[in-house]
């Protein structure tokens, strides 16, 4: 009887710890925290090895063919396109668990990185000059819009000597006069930060890039790249956002009327609504235009719009949350995104040269961050807990009701 006993014991536990194993290997992980992983993924090779003063002996270079300068501009690029990205966040995200463990460990290495990046004895101290070429504007831009985003963890987090250096790095790029383009907005968020952060700002560099950028707005949701409409994904890599986050600062500290920015910010609403038609069933999206080597940067507004809480009516952030997770993992699991040692390759699906135009380089791939900026919606917020949805062209392509289109005017 006892030997009857044993043996059914034995087996119960035997049929529990399967059902556990079979429990354990079916179990999903949360879009959360996939976004999470893949955030920390990206960042981890870029932040740990800035934060050790060892970016530039660790980071690879990877250009265009014939191409010998981006030496001189890649390292800012990483850093500041990467911090914009995940700056979100890093001021609001999860404090507990595995989530909370990424955030601690990047945070970390963000604030220790950000001062050896601006120390003029440190191995890793960045070109923001205008010496060698003018792309330093563009990634300091990029650094101060990440402060924009992320006011008390990264830049109330640093202490006053390393907030000095990046004040001072930052005023260097004034001698850098950007051409008429997307650039002016660089110049306008460089100023922007130095509203924000209480020093002296030139409100001329913002007001010529807002009122060229009224110049050339095409309508619809769309400005031009100058005065000629480009069919490209800057609206999103840097127009639009960085125009929301101008013109936000600027009507916190009450230097532009909260109509004015509400108007502005309606044309990114619209174009938000455009990228999320875009993205196909299966996560693709129309390859047009430059600079496709920043992957999911191309839906940058779209992101900031559901972190913002701004979707227009008829779209579920829920459907967003689904829509860029297709896209992130059609993008970022391609065999030959990253090399051996985690960095980043110049490709858009895998490891692809041919986008590899003449200012493209490792560090400029690091914008593919801004794509996940609604990572800094909270866990509770209901782009994270509300049921999965279908995006408007899974609605269409398999045969559902959905919102047909109307331009704005």
């Amino acid at each position: 009887m006892k030997k009857q006993i044993f043996l059914l014991l034995i087996l119960s536990l035997f049929s529990a710890g399967q059902i556990h194993a079979r429990k354990k290997v079916t179990e999903k992980i949360t879009e959360r925290q996939y976004w999470c992983d893949m955030t920390y993924r990206i960042a981890q090779p870029v932040l740990e090895s800035l934060s050790n003063s060892e970016l530039k002996k660790k980071m690879p270079i990877e250009q265009q063919e014939g191409t010998t300068d981006r030496e001189y501009f890649t390292y800012l690029e990483a850093t500041g396109r990467l911090l914009c990205g995940i700056a979100p966040w890093l001021e609001s995200g999860e404090s507990n668990g595995k989530e909370g463990t990424q955030r601690a460990a990047l945070t970390a290495w963000a604030l220790k990185g950000i001062h050896n990046a601006v120390d003029p004895t440190s191995p890793d101290y960045m070109n923001f000059t205008n010496k060698y070429g003018i792309q330093p504007l563009v990634d300091a831009a990029f650094l101060a819009q990440a402060f924009l985003r992320s006011p008390k963890v990264l830049w109330g987090s640093l202490d006053k000597t390393t907030q000095h250096m990046v004040i001072t790095a930052f005023r260097q790029t004034r001698k850098i006069t950007p051409p008429s383009n997307n650039w002016l907005m660089f110049s306008a968020t460089i100023e922007a930060f130095f509203l924000e952060v209480g020093e002296d700002w030139d409100g001329m560099r913002i007001d010529c890039a807002l009122r060229q950028h009224e110049q050339w707005y095409k309508g619809d949701g769309v400005y031009g790249d100058g005065p000629d409409f480009h069919w490209d994904y800057y609206n999103s890599f840097v127009i639009q956002p960085m125009i929301v986050d101008v013109s936000h600062a600027l009507a916190i500290h009450q230097k532009m009327s909260t109509q004015r920015a509400e108007d502005l910010i309606k044309r990114s609403i619209r174009y938000a609504t455009v990228l999320e038609r875009l993205i196909s069933p299966d996560g693709t999206y129309p390859i047009i235009g430059r600079s496709l080597a920043y992957r999911m940067g191309a839906f940058q507004t779209l992101s900031q719009m559901a972190l913002m809480k701004r979707l227009p009516g008829n779209i579920k952030p829920a459907q967003v949350r689904c829509a860029l997770t297709a896209v992130i993992k059609r993008l970022m699991e391609a065999k030959g995104t990253f090399d051996a040692n985690g960095w980043l390759q110049i490709g858009l699906c895998g490891h692809q040269l041919c986008v590899a135009e003449n200012y493209i380089s490792t560090g400029s791939l690091y914008l593919c961050s801004t794509g996940m900026l609604a990572l800094g919606l909270p866990a509770s917020d209901e782009f994270w807990s509300a049921p999965d949805e279908p995006w408007t062209q899974v609605k269409v392509w398999s045969g559902q009701e959905f919102s047909i289109d109307h331009a704005i005017h």
